[in-house]
């Protein structure tokens, strides 16, 4: 069978077991907004901030509907919005998936050589982008991003923008009323890149119907309530992505901040008694250390998924003995919540497993010959359930990608204990988990090759406390030439790369250690950087 015939049988167990529904997104959003018309979203950040109610998100966004419909956008089309945690970001993401559109959602700290390929393989026709945020200029960065063919229109949140820009409030204030298509919960309406073992992000592509069942099925997994969630997760991360549908589909009050900042969080969770969060292991440490250090109540908490990196045991059990139940928990942009734990599970459980399946999901532990492996064995992680995506943008990934019975390779290794709980042992796939965010090593190394001075690089993971893991990099320079450290970021600074994705390790090398068929063997460097502590 190929992908597609896998995923439509597969589809229609989905909707048997009840995981999968018929309601568009835009008949989720109204009765979301019908049922918890009082709900919040509080922004924080942003030019102004700005709290909104649902009642009232969804009026405004139909507005804006009209005003994209004024651009000649349609179903089908492509919509890029390149926005930090705000309210008009929020307010485009609906809008758009209210007329049909795909969102491509960008981290919002890319750069412009992240963003030009975003652009050029989504075939996006609307950017949406700031002028500015922070110390990041926007205009800018939109400059240097050449050959996008399909673009058609730029709209800028603010005063100044591109030349040929339209502000983005003249969309929103839009007088005419809008004639809504009627959208189907399978069609793709998400289209998320996200960094794998490849240089260039992989497009994944997800549906009202998979995004909805990661909610539900997580939310029923913990036994939450609607409570009050802190949205710390950027607007273009999965994570991001998922809260703007938490809100409507369980009348969760969210208070969104636009970066992380430990001491505002902190007041925040005491100021709006915060009962849920989430966040890589760097947020609960520094939530912690803040709310100890100047007496800040944090106690309200009473759910804290950590995840999107290496999890310490160490870090559980503190947030424990604060009275916070901490747990951890595993997935990736095409597999968003595949296992979790729960604040009632035992503490062993808490601190030394990713948790149990969530409902639906199932997953299975191969060997190297694709054979199950047994309870308490290491294997690679293939997986399957309602919330996995459809598949990637760039139908040739695909082909690696899944097993017969539409199964996702997801490239990480874990076992199984007595009790159903998974615990990543090991990863697979080359990449790097920097404060929760996937960087293709590869990708690392392909630019540290376009240096002059460079011969030879390869890029590995740094055990780090605060972030997970950083980037090390192991470079083999040209005869006579050298580099440094400093030299290596003003490299990546030019090539207009996300600053997560600069190196923070050099280690100058004669040669890279390489087996018989030329392939770098990077357990030896991993060994190096141990002995080098």
């Amino acid at each position: 069978m190929t992908l597609s015939e896998d995923r439509l049988l597969l589809q229609q167990r989905w909707y048997d077991q009840g995981f999968f529904g018929r309601e568009s997104i835009t008949e989720l959003l109204e009765r979301g907004a019908r049922e918890f018309p009082d709900t919040y979203m509080h922004f924080v950040g942003g030019p102004t901030p700005v709290s909104i109610s649902l009642a009232e998100m969804f009026q405004q966004s139909l507005q804006l509907a009209a005003g994209l419909t004024s651009l000649g956008i349609k179903a089908g089309d492509v919509i890029a919005i390149w926005v930090p945690n705000w309210v008009e970001g929020a307010l485009t993401y609906q809008a758009a998936l209210m007329l049909g559109a795909t969102v491509v959602p960008i981290i919002h700290i890319y750069g412009a050589r992240e963003v030009g390929f975003i652009l050029r393989e989504s075939r996006a026709r609307v950017l949406v982008m700031p002028d500015r945020w922070r110390n990041i200029d926007y205009v800018e960065r939109f400059k240097n991003i050449t050959a996008i063919p399909d673009l058609d229109h730029v709209v800028c949140i603010g005063k100044s923008g591109p030349r040929a820009a339209m502000q983005w409030s003249h969309l929103a204030d839009f007088p005419q009323a809008v004639s809504l298509p009627k959208t189907h919960p399978d069609d793709v309406c998400i289209l998320i890149y996200t960094s794998g073992t490849t240089a260039e992000p992989k497009g994944v592509q997800h549906s009202t119907n998979t995004l909805v069942s990661e909610v539900k099925s997580t939310a029923a997994a913990l036994g939450e309530g609607a409570g009050v969630y802190l949205a710390a997760f950027p607007a273009g991360h999965i994570a991001g992505v998922l809260g703007l549908l938490r809100m409507f589909l369980l009348g969760t009050t969210s208070i969104v901040m636009d970066q992380w900042d430990p001491a505002l969080a902190a007041r925040l969770i005491a100021q709006y008694r915060v009962t849920s969060t989430s966040g890589a292991p760097y947020f609960l440490m520094s939530l912690m250390d803040e709310a100890s250090k100047n007496s800040i109540d944090i106690s309200s908490i009473t759910h804290y998924m950590v995840g999107a990196a290496s999890v310490p045991r160490s870090l559980v059990e503190r947030a424990d003995a604060l009275g916070i139940p901490v747990y951890r928990a595993y997935g990736s942009t095409e597999h968003p919540v595949i296992t979790t734990g729960c604040p009632s599970d035992p503490l062993i459980k808490r601190a030394g497993t990713d948790g149990l399946l969530t409902p639906g999901n199932e997953i299975r532990l191969l060997d190297e010959n694709d054979h199950d492996v047994g309870i308490g064995n290491d294997g690679e992680i293939v997986s399957r359930g309602p919330e996995l995506f459809l598949g990637y943008r760039d139908n040739t990934l695909n082909e690696t990608s899944f097993l017969p019975g539409g199964w996702f390779r997801t490239g990480d290794i874990g076992r199984l204990d007595d009790d159903g709980f998974l615990t990543i042992t090991d990863r697979k796939k080359d990449i790097i988990i920097r404060g929760g965010e996937n960087i293709a090593s590869k990708e690392i190394e392909d630019l540290l090759i376009q240096h002059p001075h460079v011969a030879d690089a390869a890029a590995i993971a740094k055990p780090d406390e605060r972030f997970g893991e950083r980037i090390a990099v192991f470079v083999q320079t040209m005869p006579g030439l050298t580099i440094d450290l400093a030299e290596i970021i003003a490299h990546f600074e030019r090539l207009g790369v996300a600053r997560q994705k600069t190196p923070e390790y050099l280690q100058i090398v004669d040669a890279l250690p390489r087996n018989l068929s030329g392939k770098v063997r990077k357990v030896e460097l991993r060994d190096q950087l141990r002995l080098l502590k």
